[in-house]
């Protein structure tokens, strides 16, 4: 069974990868781009953190964010070398068959990182500031999804590599937004 959900995963890796085009390999590169994306997407969550909680209240956000990134990038670090699937871009039998645009490969993918961290992101600040935006955690949920796509399209993870990246990421992100209230709450800073 798990062969046969491989092989399904697979064969829609290769056609979804292949639904790009080299019009919009440079826009796909640039969404993936951790420094780029993040950091755009992070000025923006600071922004609206000392908005809404103050100085002191975006400063402890800022520390639980951080932990939550570490958090979700050593987890996904450690199913990587557990499991040690091996990247689409490094698959051989269909290597004739995709489009490899990113970088560089890496070994192993599952499960997604970029994935994991950006949907623990998305979570996390949609959730605290959703009494202040009711519809901004949509946005960033959106966006999530858009950099997941974005490792399918670059040639750098399967499907399920994302599904998973960003399930494990909805986890995190909601235990670091309780997490988050808690210390908020506790120091009173909401």
């Amino acid at each position: 069974m798990i062969e046969q959900l491989l092989e399904y995963d697979t064969k829609l890796f290769v056609f979804l990868n292949n639904l790009g085009s080299s019009t919009w390999d440079g826009l796909w590169l640039n969404i993936t781009n951790k420094f780029i994306f993040g950091t755009i997407l992070g000025v923006l969550l600071l922004f609206l953190f000392y908005k809404n909680y103050g100085l002191k209240g975006m400063l402890l956000l800022i520390v639980v964010m951080a932990l939550m990134i570490t958090f979700t990038d050593q987890i996904t670090n450690v199913f990587k070398r557990t499991f040690m699937r091996p990247r689409p871009c490094g698959a051989a039998e269909i290597a004739d068959n995709i489009r490899f645009i990113a970088v560089r490969c890496g070994k192993y993918g599952f499960f997604s990182g970029h994935s994991s961290n950006s949907m623990a992101v998305a979570i996390f600040g949609g959730l605290l500031l959703k009494p202040y935006y009711k519809r901004l955690i949509y946005v960033l949920i959106l966006v999530s999804l858009i950099v997941a796509y974005s490792r399918i399209y670059l040639g750098v993870h399967y499907p399920l590599d994302i599904v998973c990246g960003l399930t494990f990421g909805v986890m995190s992100g909601y235990m670091f937004y309780k997490l988050a209230k808690y210390l908020l709450n506790r120091f009173e800073l909401s």
